[in-house]
C-alpha cells in the first residue's frame, strides 16, 4: 500500500463519491417484507393483496363511534345514518368497509348498544403493492361524521395509528449518524488527545458510504430489507472507528518505543493489523450463517451486514497506512495523551481482578445468568396496542373499544380468504364458533367477492400479537376448509417463529464453530476459544433477558422513551441481535486476547500476560464500546418501535461485553485457567494447520558467577 500511495487513495476517494450518491438513491429501493418465502401466511396474504388490492398482513382503519346518551343502534333511524357513513366511506376513498350497518351483527356493538365500530381498508391501486395501508384518518373522519346522529362521537383508531402516535416523529439515518459520529469524536479526542482523533471518523465516513455503494449494487440483484440502511450507518461507523482505533492506538505505542517514518507502520500493521482481519472475519461469520435462515429479508441483511466489516477492514488495511504514513506525525498534535506506557488504572484493575478471580467470576456469572431468566417469558410478536399512543384520537378510540366491552382485539381481525366453490356464509358461522373468535362474517359485494372467491373477516377477542391471539389464529387454521388460506400479521408471526427458530438452534451451532476454528488458529489454543464462543453466548442470553424485561415487560420503556411495555418483542430482533451481537463482540475479544497471546510470548508468565495485555487493550476496549453504544443511542431516535428494541439490545450487549465480559471475567477465567490457556495439542494443531503451542519459557535473571579478583575483594 505505501509504494502505491496515490493509487490507492485515489480509489477510495472515487468509491466516496459513488457512495455519496448511492446514499440518495438506495432508500427508494429497499423493501419492507419481512414474512418468510413460502409460509402459508406469506401466500395468503399475497393472494389476498392481488385479489382485493387491501387487507391481508396490512391493518384495517377502525373509526369508532359511541351515540349520544338514549339513541342506540337499535334505532332504524341510526342504523340507517350509520349505513350512509360507511357507504360514503367506501365510495370516496375506494375502500372495503364492514360494520354493523350492512351486517347486522350485534358483536360489531359494545355491550351499552351505543358504542360501534367498523373496518376501512383502503385499496391501494392496481399492480402497486403496499407494505402498510396509508392514514386516511383525517379524511375518513371528515366523510362519517356528517352522517352520524346530533351528539355523536367519532374517533378514528387503527394499529397503524396507534404506533404511529406512540412517540416522536424521529429523525432521519443521516441525522442518527451525524449524532453517533459527533459522540465518537467526542471520545476519540479524550483518547487521542491529539487531532488524530478525526482520523478514525475519515476511515468511518470512507467505510459508511463504500457500503452504501454496495447495497446499491445488491439492489440490483435482488429484494434488500430497509432495515440495511440502519445496520450500515450506525454498525458501520462503531465497526470502522473500532478497527482504525486499534491500528492508530498501536502505531502511537510504536512510534513511543522509538520507530519512526513507515516502520512504526509495518509494525503496527504485523501485529493491530493482523488483529482487525481476525476481527472483521469474527464479525462477518455471524451475519453471513444467516444465509441459512429461511427468510428473504435476513437473509438481505445478512448480505448488507457483511459489506459492513469487511469494507471498513479494508478501509482500515489499505488507506489508513498511508494516512499515518503521510500525514500522522504532523495530525498526532498536541498529544496530550501518551501510549508510551500501558494503563496504570487498567493494570491495577486487571490485578485486582486476578486476585479475587474466583468471587470476581462468581459474581459476573451470577449477574448474567440472573439476566438470561429474564429470557424465558420472551414473547414473540407484534407490540401490543398498549404501546401506541397514549393520548389523541387513536388512543381514545381504543379507550372506547375496551369500556363498551368490546376489547383491542377488534384491531386486529383476521383475513380468511375462501376460494370458489365454497360457501362463504357457512365457513364465516363455523369461524365464529372457534374459541376466542369474538365474531366472523362474510359481507357481500363485490368489494369482498372476486372471481368466485370471497374474503371473510373474523374478529379475535385478543390481540393478534398476544400469545391467546396467536391461539386463536391456530384454531382458525385448523377450523377453515381445505385451500382455504388464513392471512393477516398474526398469521405471519406465527410462520416466521415456526421457521427461523425451528432452525435458529442449529444457526447458533454452525457460528460457533467456524468462530471456534478461526479463534484457535489466531490464538493457537482450544482452551481460549472455547471459553470465548461460551461467554458469548452467556453474553447474549443475558441480552435478550434485558430486551423482554425493559419492553416486553415495560421496566424502563416508559421511562426512557415514553413507550409502555410492549407486551412482546418483535419475532425478527432476538436472531439479528444474536447475528451482530455474536460478531460485534467477538471484536473485543480478539484485541484483548491478541494482546495477551503477543505478552505472553514475550514474558513466558500468564499474569503479567493478562495484566499487560489489558493494560494495553482496557482503555482501547472501553472506548471502543462507549463509541459503539453511543451509535446505537442514535439508532434508538428511529420512529419505528422495532428499530428503538434492536438498537436497545446492540447497545445493552456492548456494555455488558464490555464491563462484565472482558473486563471481569476475561481476566479472572484466564487467570484460573494458567497454563492450559495455551493448550495445543500436536493433532489440532495438525487439522488447524498451525504450529503447537508449547509453554514459554520464562526469561530468567543472569545466573551470579564468582569471578576471582584482587586479593581482599
Amino acid at each position: 500500500m505505501l509504494r502505491h500511495k496515490l493509487f490507492v487513495a485515489m480509489v477510495w476517494l472515487a468509491v466516496t463519491a459513488a457512495g455519496a450518491f448511492a446514499v440518495t438513491q438506495v432508500s427508494d429501493r429497499l423493501v419492507e417484507d419481512f414474512a418468510p418465502a413460502g409460509s402459508a401466511a406469506r401466500d395468503a396474504n399475497q393472494a389476498i393483496d392481488a385479489t382485493y388490492r387491501s387487507g391481508g398482513d396490512s391493518a384495517p382503519t377502525v373509526p369508532v363511534i359511541v351515540l349520544p346518551e338514549g339513541r342506540t343502534v337499535d334505532d332504524p333511524a341510526v342504523r340507517a345514518s350509520l349505513a350512509t357513513a360507511f357507504e360514503n366511506a367506501a365510495k370516496r376513498l375506494d375502500a372495503r368497509v364492514v360494520s354493523y350497518a350492512d351486517t347486522g351483527d350485534r358483536r360489531f356493538v359494545g355491550a351499552d348498544g351505543r358504542t360501534t365500530f367498523g373496518f376501512v381498508y383502503p385499496r391501494h391501486p392496481a399492480g402497486k403493492p403496499v407494505d402498510e395501508a396509508p392514514d386516511i384518518s383525517k379524511p375518513l373522519a371528515q366523510i362519517i361524521q356528517p352522517s352520524l346522529p346530533t351528539g355523536a362521537t367519532l374517533r378514528v383508531t387503527g394499529m397503524d395509528l396507534l404506533s404511529e402516535g406512540a412517540g416522536e416523529e424521529g429523525v432521519s439515518v443521516l441525522t442518527e449518524t451525524l449524532v453517533g459520529g459527533v459522540g465518537a469524536l467526542l471520545v476519540l479526542a479524550f483518547v487521542f488527545g491529539s487531532f488524530l482523533a478525526f482520523v478514525p471518523l475519515l476511515i468511518a465516513v470512507v467505510s459508511i458510504l463504500g457500503s452504501f455503494l454496495a447495497v446499491y449494487g445488491l439492489t440490483e440483484l435482488g429484494e434488500v430489507n430497509f432495515l440495511v440502511q440502519f445496520v450500515v450507518a450506525l454498525i458501520g461507523l462503531g465497526v470502522a472507528v473500532d478497527y482504525s482505533l486499534l491500528l492508530v492506538t498501536r502505531w502511537r505505542e510504536e512510534r513511543a518505543h522509538g520507530h519512526d517514518g513507515e516502520e512504526a507502520v509495518h509494525r503496527a500493521m504485523a501485529t493491530a493489523g493482523r488483529s482487525v482481519v481476525f476481527s472483521g472475519v469474527a464479525v462477518s461469520i455471524g451475519l453471513i450463517v444467516m444465509v441459512v435462515l429461511p427468510v428473504p429479508f435476513l437473509r438481505s441483511i445478512a448480505y448488507g451486514g457483511v459489506i459492513i466489516p469487511s469494507v471498513s477492514v479494508l478501509a482500515t488495511l489499505t488507506l489508513l497506512p498511508i494516512i499515518l504514513a503521510t500525514a500522522g506525525p504532523r495530525l498526532d498534535w498536541p498529544r496530550l495523551r501518551k501510549d508510551s506506557h500501558a494503563s496504570r488504572a487498567w493494570a491495577a484493575w486487571t490485578r485486582g481482578v486476578i486476585r479475587f478471580r474466583f468471587p470476581a467470576a462468581l459474581g459476573a456469572i451470577a449477574v448474567l445468568v440472573a439476566l438470561a431468566f429474564g429470557g424465558l417469558n420472551i414473547h414473540l410478536g407484534e407490540a401490543g396496542s398498549i404501546a401506541g399512543a397514549k393520548t389523541g384520537p387513536a388512543h381514545d378510540g381504543l379507550v372506547a373499544l375496551r369500556s363498551a366491552g368490546i376489547g383491542s382485539g377488534a384491531l386486529t381481525p383476521v383475513d380468511v380468504l375462501v376460494p370458489a366453490g365454497s360457501t362463504p356464509a357457512q365457513v364465516a358461522s363455523r369461524l365464529a364458533d372457534v374459541e376466542g373468535v369474538r365474531t366472523a362474517v362474510a359481507p357481500s359485494g363485490e368489494a369482498w367477492r372476486q372471481g368466485g372467491s370471497a374474503l371473510l373477516s373474523v374478529v379475535p377477542v385478543d390481540e393478534g400479537g398476544t400469545n391467546a391471539g396467536h391461539d386463536t389464529v391456530r384454531r382458525i387454521r385448523d377450523a377453515v376448509p381445505a385451500k382455504t388460506h388464513v392471512g393477516g400479521e398474526a398469521a405471519s408471526d406465527i410462520d416466521f417463529i415456526n421457521q427461523v427458530y425451528g432452525v435458529f438452534p442449529w444457526m447458533l451451532g454452525l457460528i460457533a464453530l467456524l468462530t471456534f476454528v478461526l479463534l484457535a488458529r489466531a490464538f493457537r489454543s482450544l482452551v481460549l476459544p472455547l471459553k470465548a464462543v461460551a461467554l458469548n453466548l452467556l453474553s447474549l442470553a443475558a441480552v435478550i433477558g434485558s430486551v423482554t424485561l425493559i419492553w416486553q415487560e415495560g421496566h424502563g420503556s416508559d421511562a426512557v422513551w415514553g413507550i409502555p411495555a410492549t407486551g412482546a418483542v418483535g419475532a425478527f430482533i432476538p436472531c439479528l441481535i444474536f447475528a451482530f451481537l455474536y460478531g460485534l463482540s467477538m471484536d473485543y475479544e480478539v484485541f484483548i486476547l491478541a494482546r495477551i497471546r503477543e505478552e505472553y510470548e514475550r514474558t513466558g508468565s500468564t499474569r503479567e500476560a493478562i495484566v499487560e495485555g489489558l493494560g494495553r487493550t482496557g482503555r482501547l476496549v472501553t472506548s471502543a464500546a462507549l463509541i459503539l453504544c453511543l451509535a446505537f443511542a442514535s439508532m434508538a431516535a428511529a420512529p419505528m418501535t422495532e428499530v428503538k428494541v434492536f438498537a436497545t439490545g446492540l447497545g445493552l450487549g456492548i456494555l455488558l461485553d464490555a464491563t462484565i465480559i472482558r473486563g471481569i471475567l476475561v481476566p479472572a477465567l484466564i487467570s484460573m485457567f494458567g497454563d492450559w490457556n495455551w493448550w495445543l495439542p500436536a493433532w489440532a494443531a495438525r487439522i488447524l494447520r498451525v504450529p503447537p503451542s508449547r509453554a514459554v519459557a520464562r526469561p530468567e535473571a543472569p545466573e551470579l558467577v564468582s569471578v576471582p579478583g584482587p586479593a581482599g575483594t
